[in-house]
This record gives C-alpha cells, sequence and structure tokens, in this order.
C-alpha cells in the first residue's frame, strides 16, 4: 500500500483504520499539513455510517491541538464528498476551515460527487492535485468502487480446503481441516464485509452462527441466506447474533407458511425466483448492491460455491489450503457441471500468496474483475 507521497502513506495508514468501521461508506483517511510542509496539524478517518468522515475528524484533531489549519495542505484518500447526506459536505468543510490545498489520491466513484467535490474547491480558490496513492486507495475500497460502478458488490468466497480440494470428508467432518491461525484470519476478513452469504445446505448441516468473533468490531456484518424453499429452522444459531440484519432470499412466495414465521425471527424475506425453483442469483446481488453491500464475503458449501463460479458471479477466491491429502468421497470446494472442455472452468489469477501458520492464504481473482 506504499504511495508516492510520504503524507500521503499516512492518509492511507489511517483510512485502513476504517477497515472494520465505516461501510457502507469506504474506508478514507485525511492529514492536515501547515503551510510549511512539515508541521502536522491533524489527522483522522471515517467513523461508523453517520458519523464524521476523514476530513471533519481531521480538522476536529486541529482544533484540539489548538492548530491554525488556514492555508494548510488536506491530504486525503478520496475526494472530499460535496453531498448533503447523514452528514455534511466535507469540501464546504474544508473550505469554510481554509484549506488552502488539497492532495487526493482519487475522484469519488458515487455519482452524487464524481468530481463535484474537486470543482467546488477549485471554485472557492482551493489548490487541488489529484492521483498519488490512487492504486492503495482504490484496494482499500474495492467493495465500493464495485457499487458505485456497477451497482454489485464485490464477491468474495471464502473456502478452507485440504491440499486436494476437500472441504470435509463425506461423512460431513471438517473441524478443523486448516488450522487456528487461518481460522483466525478469516475472521478478518468476515470483519471487513457488509454482508455475509451462505446457503440453506450449510444452515441445516452445520448451525453455523457466522458472527465476527475474536475481533474487535463495533458492527456486525448483515447476514444472507440463500433458501429457496424456506427451510431455514426458526430455532437455528443465526438468529442469536444480537443486532445483526439477517436476509433470507428465497423463490417461495408470502403465502408459503414458513414466511411470517420467519419474519417473526427478525428476518427480512426476499421473493427472487429464478429458473427451475432456485433463487435468481444475479438479481440477488442487486438487491445486495441496493442494500449498501460494498464487499459479500461468501462461506457456504459446493453447490453454492459452484452455482456462483458458474454464473460468473465471483470477484475473488480466497481460499486457505491446508497440508492435507484427504483422498477420495470428500466433498470439493465447488460443484458444478459436468464441464465439456476445460475452457468451460472457471478461470482465475494469483493476486496474493502468504503463508498464514502452517497454512497456505490464496486470493484469486476472476478475469474482468476490477484491478487493485
Amino acid at each position: 500500500m506504499t504511495a508516492t507521497h510520504p503524507f500521503i502513506d499516512q492518509a492511507l495508514g489511517l483510512a485502513a483504520q476504517a477497515l472494520f468501521l465505516s461501510s457502507p461508506n469506504p474506508r478514507v483517511g485525511c492529514v492536515l499539513v501547515a503551510a510549511d510542509g512539515r508541521s502536522l496539524l491533524g489527522q483522522g478517518f471515517t467513523q461508523q455510517a453517520g458519523g464524521p468522515h476523514a476530513e471533519v475528524m481531521a480538522l476536529r484533531d486541529a482544533a484540539a491541538r489548538g492548530a491554525d489549519v488556514r492555508g494548510a495542505t488536506a491530504y486525503v484518500t478520496l475526494e472530499p464528498c460535496a453531498h448533503q447526506g447523514r452528514t455534511g459536505p466535507c469540501c464546504d468543510a474544508l473550505v469554510q476551515a481554509g484549506i488552502g490545498r488539497v492532495v487526493a489520491c482519487m475522484a469519488d466513484p458515487n455519482p452524487l460527487v464524481a468530481g463535484q467535490g474537486f470543482a467546488r474547491l477549485r471554485a472557492a480558490g482551493v489548490e487541488v492535485e489529484v492521483g498519488p496513492g490512487a492504486a492503495a486507495a482504490r484496494a482499500l475500497n474495492i467493495g465500493f468502487f464495485q457499487r458505485m460502478e456497477r451497482g454489485t458488490p464485490w464477491v468474495r468466497l471464502k473456502v478452507a480446503a485440504s491440499l486436494d480440494g476437500a472441504t470435509a470428508l463425506a461423512n460431513g467432518a471438517s473441524q478443523w481441516i486448516t488450522s487456528a491461525a487461518a481460522r483466525a484470519d478469516g475472521q478478518a476478513w468476515r470483519a471487513r464485509a457488509c454482508t455475509i452469504l451462505t446457503g440453506i445446505g450449510t444452515v441445516l448441516a452445520d448451525d453455523p452462527r457466522l458472527d465476527v468473533r475474536d475481533i474487535d468490531t463495533p458492527r456486525q456484518p448483515r447476514l444472507a441466506i440463500v433458501d429457496s424453499q424456506l427451510r431455514t429452522p426458526l430455532q437455528a444459531r443465526l438468529f442469536s447474533v444480537a443486532q445483526r440484519e439477517v436476509l433470507i432470499y428465497t423463490a417461495a412466495a408470502a403465502s408459503h407458511p414458513a414466511w411470517q414465521a420467519l419474519q417473526a425471527q427478525g428476518a427480512t424475506l426476499v421473493s427472487l425466483p429464478g429458473s427451475s425453483g432456485q433463487v435468481d442469483l444475479p438479481a440477488m446481488l442487486r438487491d445486495l448492491g441496493a442494500r449498501g453491500t460494498n464487499e459479500l464475503h461468501v462461506e457456504a458449501g459446493s453447490l453454492l460455491n459452484g452455482a456462483l463460479l458458474a454464473q460468473g458471479l465471483v470477484d475473488e477466491v480466497l481460499a486457505y489450503l491446508a497440508p492435507l491429502l484427504l483422498g477420495s468421497g470428500a466433498r470439493p470446494m465447488a460443484h458444478w457441471g459436468p464441464l465439456q472442455a476445460l475452457t468451460e472452468g472457471a478461470h482465475l489469477q494469483f493476486h496474493a500468496v502468504e503463508r498464514i501458520g502452517p497454512d497456505l492464504r490464496l486470493l484469486l481473482r476472476a478475469a474482468g474483475s476490477q484491478p487493485s
């Protein structure tokens, strides 16, 4: 995440502190530096949705230090917003504070901003520079850019498997194929997501909570379940997670006998019937995007994994591979097909490979996914 300027590097480091915090808003950091180019006046990063953005946090920090920011430079990882949402326009706050120059990594893809923040700054006489650290700023907000530009979340499919690609034995035993270190790392990827997605097969087989544990996070990601025929048990442990929204995507109609009972458990039900009595998965992604999901973290069984891959709906695969072979009869990472040619497979590109304890963590991108 190295940029071309130390203050941009510092702002990117601040933005990373909003990784588990700011969704669905982008992760943004801001550093205020005196006109001499050396003295730090204030810094901040975006807070929870509805809270102050990075620029306002930096201005508050400067005020707390008793610093005069008139004529100062604001180094910020994304274009200051120009619209009135749950907070006021950050470009106006910078102008009112007397900031003389803004150096931003990149423009905000939100149609409500999209260059208007820069235009208003320039109109007020503020010098604007755009570009340093753009790749790193986009990588931090890969899901936000995807949602703004395509209307759907960045889909990250997580699997934990043996070296020969098995996620469980034929009898269902799977605890634990990968190490405690890999499982802890996986919790951090859950925490950064807006929504966790699973299928009814996983709910029935494992009765998981699918919440974030052992991570200092102020929020639990929304949980979404693909349950075509509304078989989610009313006593499922997933309902026990406090202050978490649960979405159930189904092919059933509101007249289904289980509909009202699941609603009474606090679930929001969305009927999106597709072909063959299954949920329309592309429509589900569009709905999740409309609900503010930037990053969708998939932890599901081989059938849902296979359906997402077969339809080209996966942007990234997060795979933990254990140094273990399980042989025949074991459950694969994804199941679809049978394919008639190698070209029909889901072709991926290695993006990053790292050792996590005794295991390997592979990050792979699908062809056509956004660069970062």
